[in-house]
């Protein structure tokens, strides 16, 4: 069988540009690569599709370039391209070895408008978002406007007697869904060659279309910068940089690179996990290569481990890879008068136990005992899932604008006791939640005046956009000023001149308590709650022995509103497993030809991004009733395991202090 062209395609580019050594890697199976199976990436996929389909409905007669094959697809645009006007979605084009399809271009004589649609947000009121005080790219556009340049030099090429006019296309932060229900018009589908489609439900109306909510933005002059290689990353010249990238893709050959912090995030990083099923790991290849390096430095913690650490690019150009590298960096370690540890102290504590191997957990007990004998019980712990979609859901709403579909929340009494007190979860198609979801909430909390713990900022922001989404909206809840009282006494925020005001019941973040507070070796550079977990369980007798037994959900047991007769401790190679890697699969009870032709991409949900993908398809997608069931299920029981955490935490550190 042929092999396909290895052509220097938009995507490979733009990943390029990220790293030149990751265009060695994409797309050989041989090698690890954790954005194949990235929900949060997924979940915007899915709104792409539909700021895709709807910006192609805003230029009706256009014609669908749906050939996959290059060649193929080559000539049908060619063909097309003849007509003295014309609109083309998905159009080919081919100059050497770079390929590209373009979202939307429009043929008008000699003249061609090149539209790139993207799913993200524009806000038409700002002045001159794409270009830093220096003149260079703001790193914010960086991808967006690379992308739209890579696409003008090609058609600039393929059709040197012509002028390329480029555009963004993205949805306007200003705009207002003009009618409700359009997000559930544009269907994600899977069709019968298994790639998802969107199709429209129904009909798109005149009143869905005329008002846009996608805009239209030059980008002209940032284009022309970039070709001409007036921006640092281009210097050089940009035809000489793609010519690099595609004669060493076309070869299969490995372009050098200057190693730094970015690596931290790569997706060719291979896990223990992945190795033992025989992948290879594209990161410690490049490390070899670059450093030098053996296999066995590679046990050795290293400068990327080290949280909010700023330096990494400096260190590692200067050869400092190692953790002990950086040591005499934290000779001077002055407080910042408050209780705790500052941010360069905490960075110290850990690479302190790390590099002298001390795997004992370090508390702040002082510290944090002087917080908890603030705390009122009962004691409430609450967590939200949320999404935003490009396409509202409702008429009046904006491009991307919050939404809050579920909470779950915990209480602990003063005796100790736990209960899973309540939960919240819509799923209807079309409905706007947040004002029910506002409401459920402070019937949960109205009760008492016990002290409500978040984890992280992400509550504290939802709460008190949804006080934004009543004052804007023009026909509001009759309940408003209740709901907004409430939310104004358990967050926190900025009032017109600027100072910090807190809610006589502003909830504590505990995520500001770890900080400052409390560090596990085992948690590494994270202070993620999903990394937390699994360290203060391995390194408290008190959980392991409380949750070892299936009492979770168990008759005079801790009350579950989701789970029967469950053991949260399971120790596995001498470690307790990771609570969330025991939350149960969706569809672990069903006949796998049942499954076979669920849109779900997996049948884990295990972290918030995969809860937004789950949640969102269940809104605008075909789904059978038995996957909305067992989705809904997974995410009522991953939710409650979020605060569920929250409790575990607490009581490690409670009983740390005894």
């Amino acid at each position: 069988m042929k092999s396909a062209p290895r052509y220097l395609t938009k995507s490979r580019f733009a990943l390029a540009m990220e790293c030149p050594a990751k265009l060695y890697y994409t797309g050989k199976a041989s090698y690890a690569n954790r954005k194949l199976d990235d929900p949060f990436l997924n979940a915007l996929a899915e709104g792409g599709f539909q700021v895709g389909e709807l910006a192609r409905r805003y230029f009706p007669g256009g014609t669908l370039i749906d050939e996959t094959r290059h060649k193929e697809a080559e000539e049908m645009t060619a063909g097309l391209m003849k007509r003295d006007s014309v609109t083309l979605f998905e159009p080919a084009f081919r100059f050497a070895n770079l390929f590209i399809r373009a979202d939307i271009l429009v043929k008008e004589g000699n003249s061609l408008q090149l539209i790139e649609v993207k799913a993200k947000s524009f806000d038409p009121c700002e002045d001159d978002p794409f270009f830093t005080k220096k003149g260079d790219i703001s790193s914010g556009w960086k991808s967006y406007l690379y992308d739209v340049a890579f696409q003008t030099h090609v058609l600039k090429n393929v059709l040197p007697g012509f002028t390329v006019e480029p555009f963004l296309m993205m949805a306007d932060k200003s705009a207002r869904c003009p009618t409700d229900g359009l997000n559930q018009k544009l269907r994600i589908r899977r069709g019968k060659d298994e790639r998802k489609r969107v199709e429209i439900y129904g009909e798109l109306t005149p009143e869905d279309l005329n008002t846009r909510i996608l805009v239209q933005v030059p980008v002209g002059e940032c284009v022309d910068a970039i070709l001409g290689g007036n921006v640092a990353d281009f210097s050089n010249g940009f035809s000489a940089v793609v010519t690099g990238f595609a004669d060493a893709y076309a070869k299969d050959r490995k372009l050098s690179f200057q190693p730094g912090g970015r690596c931290r995030d790569c997706e060719f990083r291979a896990t223990p996990e992945d190795e033992k099923k025989g992948l290879l790991c594209g990161f410690r290849e490049c490390w070899k290569e670059a450093q030098g390096l053996e296999d066995a430095d590679f046990s050795v913690p290293s400068v990327l481990d080290v949280w909010n650490y700023r330096k990494k690019d400096k260190a590692i150009a200067e050869g400092c890879w190692r953790m002990t590298d950086i040591t005499d960096e934290f000779s001077s370690l002055e407080g910042d008068g408050l209780p705790g540890l500052t941010p360069r102290q905490r960075q110290w504590t850990q690479i302190f136990k790390v590099t002298s191997h001390d795997d004992k957990p370090y508390l702040d007990n002082a510290g944090l005992k002087s917080e908890m004998e603030s705390w009122k019980f009962p004691l409430h712990f609450i967590d939200f899932e949320t999404a935003m979609t490009a396409v509202p859901f409702n008429s009046g709403r904006r491009p991307y604008e919050g939404i809050a579909f579920q909470f779950s929340h915990h209480v602990v009494e003063k005796d100790g006791s736990v209960r899973h007190e309540g939960q919240y979860l819509e799923t209807t198609t079309g409905v706007f939640p947040n004002y029910a979801f506002a409401r459920a909430l402070k019937k949960q909390l109205d009760r008492d005046e016990g002290t409500i713990f978040r984890y992280a900022a992400h509550e504290n922001t939802y709460l008190k956009m949804i006080v934004r989404q009543m004052d804007e909206d023009p026909d509001p809840p009759t309940d408003r000023v209740e709901l907004a009282e409430f939310i104004g006494e358990i967050t926190c925020g900025r009032d017109e001149k600027g100072q910090v005001c807190e809610g006589q019941r502003n909830m504590v973040d505990m995520l500001k308590l770890v900080k400052r507070h409390y560090y596990d070796p085992a948690m590494g550079g994270s202070n993620s709650i999903k990394y937390v977990l699994p360290a203060i369980l391995n390194s408290s007798p008190f959980l392991e022995n409380k949750y070892s037994e299936p009492v979770y959900g168990a008759s005079g047991g801790i009350r579950s509103l989701n789970f029967k007769d469950w053991c949260w401790v399971r120790r596995e190679g001498g470690r307790i497993r990771d609570p969330y890697k025991l939350l149960p699969r969706l569809f672990e009870d069903l006949d796998p030809e049942e499954t076979e032709k669920f849109l779900s991409q997996s049948d884990e949900l295990r972290e918030g991004g995969a809860a937004m993908t789950a949640w969102a398809l269940m809104q605008f997608s075909d789904m059978s009733a038995i996957e909305r069931q067992k989705i809904s299920e997974a995410l009522l029981k991953y939710c409650e395991l979020d605060t569920l955490a929250m409790v575990m935490i607490y009581e490690g550190w409670k009983e740390m202090l005894a």
